[in-house]
């Protein structure tokens, strides 16, 4: 793609600010913001990208998964800003989701142990991830505002806290799962991936381009499952003061 077809593209741009405007829904700065940072990110981490690639070093493949983890699990724990310690426990999560997937996805040989891939598909994975914790966080928010009563009495009743918020963390997995499950029946129907496209515009086999498609979507459930579940198993507790009662506003 030339400079002049990229600048371009600003015209899709323009038209959702100019559709903002016409509706007066006030997102004329957010968009304005999105791009620009978008846009030098994605520059900045292209170059980024192409050293690495060129150095082979693990040591700069370790440190830009790290990035990745302490970003993403800081922008998922803004969903519940005020339980101390989540965006430890969302770390914790998806750095075992990560570490699992990477250790089969290499043990298998499914992917060469090198920048080009290990790099891109542990950006799916986190940013799967992420996505998976902050749904949860937001679900778990509501689902015990609205079950107050209901926890409230079963820990009066001699519950545990595990007992108690059991019902809620269930609903709140499964439901953070909900855009992944969907998003895999629906594959190719009604979405032609990123990845999938990618490499069909680059010119790649379209059977070739699929399956390393059907890799990432099978890779996206597992990392959504696993995180999911591990983060309500370590993180349940922060709903609850030292106590043992229900935070307030949980």
């Amino acid at each position: 793609m030339s400079n002049l077809a990229l600048i371009s593209t600003l015209v899709f741009v323009v038209v959702t600010m100019l559709v903002s405007v016409w509706q007066k829904l006030g997102l004329e700065k957010d968009i304005a913001i999105g791009t620009i940072r978008s846009a030098v990110q994605l520059l900045l981490v292209g170059y980024v990208l192409q050293f690495v690639f060129h150095t082979d070093n693990p040591v700069f493949i370790v440190l830009i998964v790290g990035v990745m983890i302490a970003v993403a699990s800081w922008n998922a724990g803004q969903r519940a800003k005020g339980i101390a310690g989540i965006r430890l426990r969302i770390a914790v999560a998806i750095t075992a989701t990560e570490a699992i997937t990477m250790t089969l996805l290499l043990g298998f040989g499914i992917i060469q142990p090198t920048p080009q891939y290990i790099i891109p598909i542990s950006g799916i994975t986190i940013g799967s991830a992420m996505i998976v914790s902050g749904l949860l966080l937001n679900q778990m928010k509501r689902e015990l505002e609205s079950s107050r009563g209901e926890i409230e009495a079963l820990l009066a009743l001699g519950a545990t806290l595990r007992q108690a918020i059991q019902q809620s963390l269930k609903r709140s997995i499964k439901s953070s799962m909900i855009p992944t499950i969907d998003g895999m029946k629906t594959v190719g129907l009604v979405q032609l991936p990123g990845m999938m496209t990618g490499m069909i515009v680059a010119g790649a086999n379209p059977v070739e381009a699929v399956r390393y498609q059907i890799l990432i979507m099978f890779v996206l459930s597992s990392s959504a499952a696993i995180t999911g579940m591990l983060l309500g198993l370590i993180s349940y507790k922060l709903w609850f003061t030292r106590d043992g009662r229900l935070r307030p506003g949980g």
